[in-house]
């Protein structure tokens, strides 16, 4: 049984970069392995539907024509993941606006806007560049994913027939 666009699908992951960095997974101890276990988390395998942008694209169409038990290394270009850095998502806002409020910004750290989260890009004098960039916008990114389960969506024959009964 192949994955077709519209059906649920569950599966295992390894997210890494392109020199081999692990950035996400839904095995517990791969986590802890590479560090990036986080204790509010849930780890195990992710259940999507395909075809409907659930998903980033690249990992979307990959998954199409997969069987349960199937392994797979999928390599997903920037276009078909989380895009490329749009500089119009980094904005200047006055140091004052943290100064005022007692932080103390720093470069790299990540901060909770009312436009959303942005990482804290440079710290002039004057002023903070804030990124509200996706994290992986302009990365390539590598998965290794394992079908464990697939439900067959609705097909039209089926459609056609639950409309006559």
């Amino acid at each position: 049984m192949k994955i077709e666009a519209g059906d649920f699908v569950v599966f295992h992951y390894i997210g890494r970069f392109e020199n081999g960095e692990v950035f996400d997974t839904s095995y517990e101890d791969i986590a802890r392995e590479n560090e990036i276990y986080v204790e509010e988390r849930e780890y195990g395998p992710l259940g999507v539907n395909v075809g409907v942008g659930e998903i980033i694209p690249g990992l979307d169409e990959a998954l199409i024509g997969m069987e349960i038990g199937e392994k797979k290394t999928i390599t997903i270009p920037p276009e078909k993941a989380y895009g490329m850095p749009n500089p119009e998502l980094v904005i200047d806002v006055p140091l004052t606006e943290f100064t005022n409020i007692g932080m103390e910004p720093v470069e790299g750290m990540y901060v909770m806007t009312d436009s959303g989260i942005a990482k804290i890009a440079k710290v002039g004098e004057e002023s903070v560049s804030l990124d509200f960039n996706h994290p992986l916008a302009g990365k390539t990114l590598v998965f290794e994913v394992e079908i464990v389960e697939i439900e067959k969506g609705k097909d039209s024959e089926s459609e056609a027939t639950a409309d006559v009964e």
